[in-house]
């Protein structure tokens, strides 16, 4: 039985989406340790931002180890339990603009307008892809999804968080314009997943139907979930620098 379970679990050299998955559960894990462990190291005010750092790798790196199972026994991409894991760390990563400018006077109207967006965001990404992969719709629900981003993106980059964070202190200005980079390249990596893997592709560019949509998530995944938790981190320790030599 053990070696069967071996057999079905084994990697093979030229699988690269299954490889993916494998180094993204590592690094995941990883992650999550290393900002539960770094929680006492920081200021409390910034502890609940490193806690929920944790939760999101934490997170990621349960879902990442059965993905890549469910991977491994099917061939399939694991499309439900990605998109699960998505409902559950994007709203969090959106809750971290909110965390790190409340200082500054962030209401929780803020909060809850980030988060409503976020869910939009990925339950109509998910009925695209999901219900309609295969249909030519697909890409009106990518649309509405794609809104729901820029809706995100224009909150950080001009709206709500931007003039929180300017009123916050350079600390906070900087890690949110470093966020707001995730949030405007690192977020983008989604929609070309999710041409990749719908119909037609990119107006039908041999390209990008060429590609794996699960690689292109992963990389993705493991750019823009540790990265979030690295720049809170490098902003709670550039706070107490600045409180340590004052």
């Amino acid at each position: 039985m053990f070696q069967n379970f071996l057999q079905v679990h084994a990697i093979a050299n030229n699988n690269y989406v299954a490889f993916t998955f494998f180094v993204g559960t590592m690094a995941m894990m990883a992650a999550c340790v290393f900002f539960f462990f770094e929680m006492s190291n920081v200021d409390k005010k910034w502890r609940t931002s490193i806690l929920v750092s944790g939760l999101i790798t934490f997170i990621a790196a349960v879902h990442y180890y059965y993905m890549r199972g469910y991977n491994l026994e099917t061939g399939e991409s694991p499309v439900f339990f990605r998109y699960v894991d998505w409902i559950l760390t994007v709203p969090l990563m959106c809750v971290e603009f909110y965390l790190i400018t409340k200082k500054a006077g962030a209401k929780l109207n803020l909060l809850w307008q980030l988060i409503f967006a976020s869910v939009i965001m990925l339950v109509t990404g998910y009925i695209g892809e999901a219900i309609y992969g295969k249909e030519t719709q697909s890409w009106i629900w990518g649309l509405i999804s794609g809104l729901a981003y820029f809706y995100i993106v224009y909150l950080v980059w001009f709206g709500e968080v931007a003039t929180l964070a300017k009123n916050a202190g350079p600390s906070v200005q900087k890690a949110v314009k470093t966020l707001g980079w995730f949030v405007l390249v690192g977020w983008a990596i989604y929609p070309i997943g999710y041409i990749a893997g719908t119909e037609g592709g990119l107006f039908g560019i041999k390209m990008f139907q060429s590609l794996s949509m699960d690689i292109v998530y992963n990389i993705g995944d493991a750019i823009n979930k540790i990265g979030f938790g690295l720049v809170i981190y490098a902003l709670a320790q550039s706070d107490k620098s600045v409180t340590q030599n004052a």
